[in-house]
């Protein structure tokens, strides 16, 4: 079986209080795009025989496609053997759920081929042991995320406009991150009514900032000056991805996404792609 493995952005993302099991509570919008890896699952004799177009990925329990084989196996006794093959586009460690992605799409792909008839209740289920970001994979689309963002409701329809990804050379530990964040955290009792800001096209920074923007500027400039030059050039709302690198700009069509990126193809890889649907 093979499945387009999609890239997330957070359109907007707070950080709320500490867990007991060490994770944090938050609350964002989840929105999958039209741009990502490709994965292909078939099956095998036994065991899980993994490669890719990429040397950092191993065939181990670090590989979230590897613990993802392992865990359906662990729950299913008439799995046998897979052979994951991925090719890889979604840079690592750029705040766009790559590894989630793939671990997700390994979950999807065998319930299908070993015909397990799970519902998109039981894969999110088993998705939320392997990661936070994992469980949304699952369906995708635009989804709002608490919890460590296994609780998810759909929302109907996905920001409209054509999408800018800058992608920076710099790696941000996510850990590290979460650390310099507990000082800042926040309290929220209600959700905003996401979705009418984006039948708008409206994204209010009061309530669409990621609040990892407060440490990672600070830390990086350079990041920061993306942001506020994606905005200059036109960008409807621009943000940090998750933790970062990634800064993406939402635009209003093709064109001015493709202007605007005309400004940094120079200096950094970029891609222009758009919001995916579920």
């Amino acid at each position: 079986m093979k499945l387009k493995s999609g890239a997330k952005i957070n359109i907007g993302l707070k950080v709320l209080n500490r867990r007991s099991d060490g994770y944090h509570n938050i609350l964002t919008v989840f929105q999958e795009l039209n741009f990502g890896d490709d994965l292909e699952v078939v099956k095998s004799d036994n065991g899980c025989e993994f490669s890719s177009n990429v040397s950092w990925l191993k065939n181990d329990k670090s590989n979230l496609c590897v613990s993802a084989w392992i865990k359906m196996r662990d729950s299913f006794s008439k799995l046998r053997g897979v052979k994951i093959r991925l090719k890889k586009r979604i840079p690592k460690g750029s705040g766009l759920g790559g590894g989630s992605s793939n671990a997700a799409g390994v979950i999807k792909c065998l319930n299908s081929i070993f015909s397990l008839n799970m519902t998109h209740k039981k894969m999110e289920n088993v998705a939320a042991d392997l990661g936070a970001d994992v469980a949304f994979f699952i369906q995708g689309g635009t989804q709002i995320g608490k919890g460590i963002g296994e609780d998810l409701k759909t929302l109907s329809s996905p920001p409209s406009g054509t999408v800018l990804l800058v992608f920076p050379n710099i790696h941000i530990n996510t850990a590290q991150a979460f650390g310099l964040l507990k000082n800042k955290l926040e309290d929220i009792n209600e959700s905003p009514n996401f979705a009418s800001f984006f039948q708008e096209n409206s994204f209010p920074e009061e309530i669409f900032k990621n609040d990892f923007e407060k440490v990672i500027f600070p830390a990086y400039p350079e990041i920061g000056r993306i942001k506020k030059t994606l905005i200059e050039l036109g960008a409807v709302f621009a943000g940090l991805s998750g933790s970062g690198s990634t800064v993406y700009g939402i635009f209003n069509d093709v064109s001015s996404a493709v202007s605007a990126e005309s400004q940094f193809k120079s200096t950094y890889h970029t891609i222009v792609t758009s919001p995916a649907n579920s």
